[in-house]
């Protein structure tokens, strides 16, 4: 938990890799997601008298970065199609037939969530990636609770369609619950 005597560009700065990975699952370009983070930080400092202390940084952070999201989504109409997100092969793991394994997992769980629907993964990334509540995650987005719930649990059955994947299986019985 970051501390509230911290400043917006301290804060920032812990906050950016948070911010990079749902810049990224909101547009599916690397360089489109530095270039959407690089313009929130700046929103974020020029605006940093209208973040009212003791409220959630990073839920205002979130909103900004969607805010400037849907506004490039709007400038883009006429540009035509948006580059897909590349293939996961910066992400580093250890050697051997677990790690290959798991790392196939990954690149089919990353393909099927560029699938999904936009508003279906925003949701999934802010409430299973991020860990917001519901509520959060539809102050996040503008919407309503119910919106959030229903957005995800269609997600979630996309997400187990696309991938075969039974994500109550690979839970063991003591779970309480899993990221997806």
């Amino acid at each position: 938990m970051t501390n509230d005597t911290q400043t917006v560009p301290e804060r920032l700065v812990a906050f950016l890799p948070n911010l990079r990975r749902f810049a990224i699952s909101l547009c599916r370009s690397r360089e489109l997601a530095d270039d959407l983070v690089q313009m929130a930080c700046e929103r974020a400092i020029l605006a940093a008298d209208s973040f009212v202390p003791g409220s959630r940084f990073d839920a205002w952070m979130f909103r900004i970065l969607r805010n400037l999201w849907i506004d490039h989504l709007r400038r883009q109409k006429t540009a035509g199609p948006q580059g897909d997100l590349e293939d996961a092969r910066d992400v580093s793991i250890p050697s051997g037939e677990a790690a290959s394994l798991a790392r196939m997992d990954l690149l089919e769980v990353t393909a099927a969530l560029q699938k999904l629907p936009a508003e279906q993964r925003e949701v999934l990334v802010l409430v299973c990636v991020e860990e917001f509540s519901y509520r959060d995650a539809a102050e996040v987005l503008a919407i309503p609770i119910g919106t959030v719930m229903s957005r995800l649990a269609r997600a979630r059955k996309n997400l187990m369609e696309l991938t075969g994947i039974s994500f109550d299986e690979r839970r063991s019985p003591d779970s309480k619950g899993g990221v997806l």
